[in-house]
């Protein structure tokens, strides 16, 4: 009976073995990391429930209708919204701060004209990194105060170079003018009506955060190795510029101005469906039902639509929605009314992404701050599919 016993144990403890081989045989791959949970976060979140983003709890609709760009930056950075006090403070620091320096403004001023401005921005942000030695895991107070710093002169930095590449002078920041106002006034040297400025205002709101996306994890891994929140930023903007992500905004307006009329849009559209082309703007990896940042930008486009009497971008926005909804059920996402928006206020299509750092530099810097907070170096492993190790051969016997 000893003996007996002894064998089914034996073969009881050789089970498990088996099955761990089995696993590390064959890796759970995750390509583009779907699925995967990396961390955890308190800035922002897509409620299943409600299909709803919300930034530290807030539904971002809601934050749309309610609040200025000023208190989601103050809530998205410091947890909470700001009450008067706390918002005026806040307003004018950030005001105190826009101004580049002249050496700044002489490296703008030396970016080739044809480069891109999401290349020119990268640029420009890493150029104010120099101006002091910064690392990860220092005070939060610190890099608060880079964050803010940023903030304030990432328009500029764009506005300036928009400028410049169009052969014009710049146009300093004033201090008595919202951050969406002081945008339109440095890059045309006005400030257009209030519907428009509130349209805008409302697109920053929307493009602050956006959880664990492409560009923000970037950011989250350079902080990871205790980088500084520059180089962070660099990289979120690096990421950004790709039009699978930041990019889309460019890509959907370059598409649209290829049809050029309402008349082309179906044919366009169903062509495009046939061969399998990629078209921008629809569909959203983490949202199921449909985008809920778009019916909110939706209402601004066709606001500016009423206000510039142009119809014919909100006319092929229609058709294209409509047509890619009900045949393939897959949704527009914030970048699709957000293309025609910009277009109608007047900014040319290659500023579109540049406009996107400047409300996500927001998030992305919320995030510096909860991963140093936190922090854990990002390293994850892969599953070799390259040759077995080998000898070097001699170089007579090399092919």
């Amino acid at each position: 009976m000893a003996k007996a016993a002894k064998k089914t144990v034996k073969k009881t403890a050789k089970k498990p073995a088996k099955k761990v081989a089995k696993k590390a045989a064959e890796p759970d791959i995750r390509k583009g990391l779907v699925g995967v949970i990396a961390d955890t976060t308190a800035v922002s979140k897509v409620m299943p429930e409600t299909n709803s983003l919300t930034y530290r709890g807030y539904a971002v609709q809601d934050l749309a209708a309610s609040c200025s760009f000023e208190e989601v930056a103050y809530l998205l950075l410091n947890g909470d919204l700001p009450n008067r006090k706390q918002l005026n403070a806040f307003k004018k620091k950030e005001r105190s701060l826009r101004k580049l320096s002249s050496n700044h403004i002489a490296v703008i001023s030396k970016f080739p004209k044809k480069a891109h401005p999401m290349d020119t921005i990268r640029t420009a942000v890493s150029y104010l990194g120099t101006t002091e030695v910064a690392w990860g895991g220092e005070p939060a107070e610190a890099d608060m105060e880079r964050a803010i710093n940023m903030l304030s002169k990432i328009p500029t930095m764009i506005a300036t170079d928009f400028r410049f590449r169009n052969g014009q002078r710049r146009i300093a920041p004033r201090t008595d003018l919202s951050m969406a106002e002081n945008f339109f006034h440095m890059c045309f040297g006005k400030v257009p009506p209030k519907a428009v400025v509130k349209a805008f205002d409302v697109s920053l709101i929307l493009y602050a955060e956006h959880s664990f996306n492409a560009s923000t994890f970037t950011s989250r891994v350079i902080t990871s190795t205790r980088s500084d929140i520059y180089s962070a930023v660099a990289g979120g903007i690096g990421a950004l510029k790709g039009p699978l992500h930041g990019g889309a905004n460019e890509a959907v307006m370059d598409m649209m101005k290829a049809i050029r009329t309402p008349a082309r849009a179906e044919a366009w559209i169903r062509d495009a469906m046939a061969n399998k082309k990629l078209i921008m703007g629809f569909g959203h990896r983490v949202y199921k039902q449909g985008d809920s940042r778009v019916p909110t930008m939706k209402s601004c486009l066709e606001d500016l639509t009423k206000w510039s009497g142009d119809t014919k971008w909100l006319d092929i926005y229609n058709i294209l929605r409509d047509i890619f909804v009900n045949e393939k059920g897959i949704h527009p996402n914030l970048d699709f009314p957000s293309g025609p928006a910009y277009y109608l206020m007047g900014f040319p299509v290659n500023l579109y992404t540049p406009i996107f750092v400047m409300a996500r530099i927001t998030g992305w810097s919320a995030h510096v701050l909860e991963q140093n907070a936190s922090n854990a170096l990002i390293r994850p492993l892969s599953a070799y599919s390259g040759r077995a190790q080998r000898k070097v051969p001699a170089i007579a016997k090399r092919k």
